[in-house]
């Protein structure tokens, strides 16, 4: 006695005409909704979170493979609010830091004897140890008298507030390229022959 079997959907499959067969073989899966996006090697993925399965199912579907366009702009526009809320977020705690340090700002520097940089340190500029451009200005690192701590100050307020430090700076790098003179010549002409 054996018992009836439920048809599965592979049976259903084989039971319908060839033309039907070939497009119902390839299961459709339905996107419930789109959870993150990355690139990967220059392409566009998405995380998916899959109708009818767990979330252990999600998985990385490259953009070019997916046909929810409306799930993907509804995440899009939602990761852009998320982004927006963010960087408003750190923009009034930058605001609100700032407006805090101005007004304990004269308490601050007592207190905490914030530190005073380049010429207004009050020190004795000693020498130059080098020069950068890297900030799109010309830079000294200048050393001070007495001091062991070294700063980067503007070349044009060095110029005019120590301009010897600056010249000496130059001259130590200075090479010269000296030509013999023609009597030097004729020496080193005689000594070969």
């Amino acid at each position: 006695m054996e018992e009836e079997k439920q048809p599965e959907a592979a049976e259903v499959v084989e039971a319908a005409p060839p033309a039907e067969a070939e497009e119902e073989e390839e299961e459709e899966y339905v996107v419930e909704k789109v959870l993150d996006r990355r690139v990967v090697k220059g392409k566009v993925e998405f995380l998916l979170k899959w109708k009818g399965f767990s979330e252990e199912d999600n998985t990385w579907e490259p953009e070019m493979n997916l046909d929810c366009p409306d799930l993907i702009s509804a995440y899009m526009v939602k990761h852009k609010e998320k982004e927006e809320k963010k960087k408003e977020s750190k923009r009034k705690a930058a605001t609100e830091a700032s407006g805090d340090a101005e007004e304990r700002g004269s308490k601050k520097k007592k207190e905490e004897g914030e530190k005073v940089r380049g010429f207004s340190r009050g020190l004795q500029p000693e020498r130059i140890i080098g020069a950068t451009d890297s900030s799109g200005e010309l830079m000294f690192l200048m050393k001070w008298k007495n001091s062991d701590e070294a700063d980067l100050v503007p070349a044009k307020e060095a110029n005019v507030k120590c301009p010897q430090v600056v010249i000496s700076f130059y001259e130590e790098r200075l090479t010269w390229h000296s030509y013999p003179t023609e009597e030097e010549e004729k020496k080193d002409d005689d000594k070969k022959d």
